[in-house]
């Protein structure tokens, strides 16, 4: 499983991820870490810029995690296949351990 979370300043977890240029990307492998990487999009290759064609970096992620978006970027990736999370957690480590927990996968 790939997860994004946007993480403009790197630090925390972002809001207006449709506008967010840097995302950190986990790839998740028998429900362990496997490797984590920090992407950051031309202007040209953001949620907003791109209306619903996604990013070549941004390929194949199939969980977004921010702390807000708006309802129209929400409905562009559920229709590309990409689940959608709000998160309050401010870390994005935690933010995505509190994802894979409730989801009833161990990190």
């Amino acid at each position: 499983m790939k997860v994004a979370i946007a993480s403009q300043n790197r630090k925390t977890v972002t809001a207006n991820a449709g506008r967010c240029r840097r995302f950190c990307i986990y790839d998740i492998e028998s429900n362990t870490i496997k490797r984590k990487t920090l992407i950051e999009l031309p202007v040209d290759q953001s949620f907003h810029a791109t209306q619903g064609k996604d990013s070549p970096e941004l390929q194949g992620i199939q969980v977004l995690i921010t702390s807000g978006m708006g309802e129209g970027l929400a409905q562009r990736l559920k229709e590309m296949g990409i689940e959608s999370v709000i998160t309050e957690e401010t870390d994005p480590d935690a933010a995505l351990a509190g994802y894979l927990q409730k989801t009833g996968q161990a990190r």
